[in-house]
C-alpha cells in the first residue's frame, strides 16, 4: 500500500453570517480551495486520490459538500471525498 501525503493545503476566506460571502455555497467556496492547493503543489485534477474536507454547520448543504467541492474543482467522479464534522465544544 502506498503512502498518504498531504502536498498542498488551501482555506476558503473568512466571513461573517450573512455577509459577503452568503451568495456562495459551501462547495462554491470548497472548490476554490481545492483548485488553489492543487496549483500550489503542481498537482493535476487527475493525480488526486482522496479528498477530505472539514466543515462547520453542513445543514442545507446537500449530500457530501466535500464531493460536490471535488467535481467543481476538476476532481475525477472516482475519487472518493468526505466531510470531516467536528463542531466545537
Amino acid at each position: 500500500m502506498p503512502g498518504s501525503y498531504i502536498v498542498a493545503g488551501a482555506r476558503t476566506p473568512i466571513g461573517k453570517m450573512s455577509g459577503a460571502l452568503a451568495g456562495f455555497s459551501a462547495a462554491e467556496l470548497g472548490a476554490l480551495a481545492i483548485a488553489e492547493a492543487m496549483q500550489r503543489a503542481n498537482v493535476k485534477p487527475e493525480q488526486v486520490d482522496h479528498v477530505m474536507m472539514g466543515q462547520v454547520l453542513m445543514a442545507g448543504q446537500g449530500q457530501v459538500p466535500a464531493r460536490q467541492a471535488a467535481v467543481k474543482a476538476g476532481i475525477p467522479l472516482h475519487v472518493p471525498a468526505v466531510n470531516i464534522n467536528k463542531v466545537c465544544l
